[in-house]
């Protein structure tokens, strides 16, 4: 074997020094590594556990505004039906007032005629009480009511018999007062 010089003795004990330096030293840069990651991964397990509780907070408030559009939405559409309800009942009043309104168009529009009517009945009335000669001896020749009935030779105007009608010729006489026999429609 051989002998190492002192000299080498001294170069292999600086190398080893070295080595153990530089061992060290990786050790060392090592552990502030591992420490750094340590501290990145709990920093990141802490993010990942606040973005997690910010995810099912925005999970809840996301299915509480679902709930309540839903409850809104429910609530539009009952008010819908309501306002559907209403716009059918206000179509049935409108067609009822819009079938009045033909009617009164129709009774307008026929209201001469009826004022004449008036005051032909009226001047009938006021004829009831008109004596005719020689009425006495008429009889009716059916079992129906006669239109004039006699008594003590006056004649009385039955109205309620249903052959009664006016005739073009009564007319004629429409300068009566018309104002006595107005209607209200």
């Amino acid at each position: 074997m051989s002998v190492l010089s002192s000299v080498q003795i001294r170069e292999a004990n600086a190398h080893l020094a070295a080595v153990h330096r530089r061992v060290t030293e990786l050790e060392r840069r090592l552990e502030a590594a591992e420490r750094t990651v340590r501290e990145q991964a709990e920093r990141l397990i802490s993010k990942d556990r606040e973005l997690q509780a910010a995810v099912r907070e925005l999970g809840l408030r996301k299915d509480r505004e679902i709930a309540d559009l839903q409850t809104k939405l429910h609530d539009s559409e009952g008010i819908a039906q309501k306002l559907q309800n209403v716009i059918q009942e206000k179509d049935s009043v409108i067609a009822q007032l819009r079938h009045r309104n033909q009617l009164l168009d129709k009774i307008t529009r026929s209201r001469p005629l009826l004022d004449n009517l008036l005051s032909y009945m009226a001047e009938a009335e006021r004829l009831q009480s008109v004596h005719i000669p020689h009425l006495d001896t008429i009889l009716p020749e059916d079992n129906e009511l006669p239109l004039l009935s006699s008594t003590n030779g006056s004649m009385n105007i039955s109205t309620n018999d249903r052959n009664f009608s006016v005739s073009e010729d009564d007319t004629e006489e429409q300068d009566q007062d018309d104002a006595i026999f107005g209607t209200t429609v």
